[in-house]
């Protein structure tokens, strides 16, 4: 079966756009096209889209992407360079979850911090006695609060 740009995006719930993209960089040399000139995928393309998107999605660079779709062409003797590759990969996204998952936990202190502001009337509910500082035990206050439920959301969030 064959599918044309449209039927591809909708299929893979992404922009032709991206597609033609991808395309314009060289990652789609496998893509076959019809007498008109319009791309007409397999089904066997739409793994490698897959991989595309995700990789794309997932902050590689195209240039990288286009190497590890060169490999992908070149067959089985490419094998371990693309395991190795993909290895790689993943360590750099796990680091950049484990990041956004610091921001993430700031952001939600912050909010604490706010929040129990907000319900005091006054920031100074978090600061030394006598002092515009915020006490140095005030991130321990929320780590302590955090044990205390279930979810991170019943301490942060207003109740509506």
């Amino acid at each position: 079966m064959e599918y044309l740009i449209g039927d591809v995006a909708k299929k893979m719930d992404i922009n032709p756009s991206a597609i033609r993209f991808y395309d314009k960089k060289g990652l789609l040399p496998f893509v076959k096209r019809d007498e008109a000139g319009r791309r007409k995928f397999e089904q066997q393309d739409m793994n490698f889209l897959e991989v595309i998107d995700c990789l794309k999605k997932s902050g590689v660079p195209v240039k990288d992407i286009a190497h590890f779709v060169r490999l992908c062409m070149e067959g089985d003797n490419t094998l371990q360079e693309r395991y190795d590759y993909l290895d790689n990969e993943e360590k750099d996204l796990e680091q950049k979850i484990a990041d956004m998952n610091d921001k993430l936990a700031f952001l939600r202190f912050k909010k604490w911090y706010y929040k129990t502001s907000v319900e005091a009337g006054t920031e100074r509910i978090h600061f030394v006695p006598g002092q515009n500082l915020v006490a140095p035990d005030t991130k321990d206050k929320y780590q302590a609060e955090l044990k205390k439920v279930d979810d991170v959301h019943d301490l942060i969030d207003f109740n509506l």
